[in-house]
C-alpha cells in the first residue's frame, strides 16, 4: 500500500541462520593477474560525451518526504527505488509515479551509533533476482542478499543468505556501501571499526574495500589470494563507483584533517592510520583530491561519465569533481551548499542526480519533511574551466 503517515510494517521476516566465514592470512605482497573487463557506458551520458563534466542546473525537486535515517537507496529497472533505513532496518519501496512503502524488514540489525541498516545494490538486469544488504548483526558486519520478488508497488524481500560475514563491527566507522563494479563483481567498503590496527592488518577484513562474486566467493584475480581484500589501509571508505574509462574511484572520512578521493588501484596500500590525507610516501598511495573534514565527510558517491559526485554529511552539500584523463590533478566545485542539510547518498538516474538527505540520524537538524529523497538535474558544465 501507498505509505500516509506512518508505513505499516510487512510480516517480519524468519531469521536466517548466518555462519561466520574465515579469511585466510594473506601474504605481505598481493600478486595480481588482472581480467579484462568492458569498460561502462556513464550514466545519465552517452559515451561521445563521457569526458564532458557534469554538474547540477541548481533545480532541484522533493520526490518524497518522511524517510526515517535513510542511508542507501538503489533504483531498479523497473522504475521503482528501494531504500535502507539505518536504525529499524525496513525496506522502503518508492514507486515509479511516486509515493513509499514498506516492502520488508531485514531480520538481524542491531543499530547502535552508525551501524544499522546500511548499503543497498541490485544487479544491472531487467528483473534483478536479489537484493543485497550491508548490515550490522550481533557479531559482525556482513553482506547479505535477500530475494527479490513482485513489481512495482507491490516488491517484497525474503530471507537473507550470507554472502561475505566477519566484518569487524562498531557503534563507528562501519563502511556499509555496496556497489557491483563493471566486471560484474560486488564491491564492498568496510571501515576500520574504531580500531585503526585493523586497516593495516592485511589478515582483517575492517579498513578494506574487498570484493567477492555475486555468490560470495574471492575471485581468482583479486590481489591477495584467497582473500576478499582489494584495497586496504582505509579508515572509513563509504562510497564507490567507476567513471568511463573503468577507473575505480573512493571517498573516505578522514579523522581530524583531511577527507579523501581516491583512486582504487588492487593491492594498494592507502595509509590509515599511518597517514591521513596526502603523506607524500611513497609506500602508500595518496589521495588524488582532500577535503578539510568540515567541507565534506563525504559519504555516497555516483559517477556520471567523468564526473565523480560526492554526497556529504558534515559538509552539508554536493560535491563535483573530474580528473584529467582519469588520473590527477582533480578540479572540484561545491553546490547546494547548506540548503539540504546533510547528504547521504547520491545516485544517477538517466539524465538526473537522486540526492538522499540524512538529518534524522542524530547527527544532523531535521528539517521540515526530513529526511527526503531529492532530485537534481545535470547539465553538462561548459562554464567549468577544464583543468590542465
Amino acid at each position: 500500500m501507498i505509505r500516509l503517515g506512518r508505513r505499516l510494517s510487512l510480516p517480519a521476516l524468519a531469521a536466517a541462520v548466518l555462519v561466520v566465514a574465515g579469511c585466510s592470512a594473506s601474504p605481505p605482497t598481493p600478486t595480481v593477474t588482472r581480467t579484462p573487463t568492458s569498460t561502462p557506458r556513464p550514466t545519465g551520458a552517452s559515451a561521445a560525451v563521457a569526458a564532458i563534466p557534469w554538474q547540477p542546473s541548481g533545480q532541484t525537486t522533493v520526490l518524497e518526504t518522511g524517510l526515517e535515517a535513510p542511508w542507501s537507496v538503489a533504483p531498479l529497472p523497473s522504475g521503482s527505488a528501494l531504500i535502507s533505513e539505518r536504525d529499524s532496518g525496513t525496506i522502503v519501496e518508492r514507486l515509479p509515479q511516486g509515493g513509499l512503502r514498506t516492502a520488508g524488514t531485514v531480520p538481524g540489525v542491531v543499530h547502535t551509533g552508525e551501524s544499522g541498516l546500511l548499503g543497498l545494490a541490485v544487479q544491472a538486469e531487467s528483473a534483478p533476482k536479489y537484493l543485497y544488504a550491508y548490515l550490522t548483526t550481533a557479531d559482525d558486519n556482513r553482506v547479505v542478499r535477500l530475494p527479490l520478488s513482485g513489481v512495482p508497488g507491490s516488491y517484497a524481500i525474503g530471507s537473507p543468505e550470507p554472502v561475505l560475514t566477519g566484518i569487524p563491527k562498531a557503534s563507528n566507522h562501519d563502511g556499509g556501501r555496496l556497489a557491483f563494479g563493471p566486471d560484474g563483481m560486488l564491491y564492498v567498503t568496510a571501515g576500520d571499526a574504531s580500531t585503526p590496527g585493523n586497516a593495516q592488518d592485511v589478515a582483517s577484513l575492517g579498513g578494506k574495500i574487498l570484493r567477492v562474486t555475486p555468490e560470495g566467493q574471492v575471485p581468482g584475480d583479486n590481489p591477495f589470494p584467497g582473500s576478499p581484500v582489494w584495497s586496504y589501509g582505509h579508515r572509513n571508505p563509504q562510497g564507490i563507483g567507476w567513471d568511463s574509462r573503468g577507473t575505480m574511484w573512493a571517498s573516505e572520512f578522514g579523522q581530524n584533517t583531511w577527507d579523501e578521493l581516491n583512486i582504487i588501484r588492487p593491492g594498494s596500500n592507502y595509509g590509515w592510520p599511518i597517514v591521513e590525507g596526502v603523506g607524500g610516501d611513497p609506500k602508500y598511495t595518496d589521495p588524488v583530491y582532500q577535503w578539510p573534514t568540515d567541507a565534506a565527510s563525504p559519504s555516497g558517491l555516483a559517477v556520471v561519465g567523468d564526473t565523480v559526485f560526492l554526497a556529504a554529511l558534515r559538509g552539508e552539500r554536493l560535491w563535483t569533481a573530474w580528473s584529467t584523463d582519469g588520473a590527477a590533478p582533480v578540479t572540484a566545485a561545491p553546490f547546494f551548499e547548506g540548503e539540504l542539510g546533510r547528504l547521504r547518498d547520491v545516485v544517477a538516474v538517466g539524465d538526473r542526480l537522486w540526492l538522499l538527505t540524512n538529518n534524522t540520524d542524530g547527527r544532523g537538524s531535521p528539517r521540515s519533511g526530513d529526511d527526503r529523497l531529492i532530485a537534481a538535474p545535470l547539465v553538462p558544465a561548459q562554464s567549468v574551466k577544464r583543468p590542465g
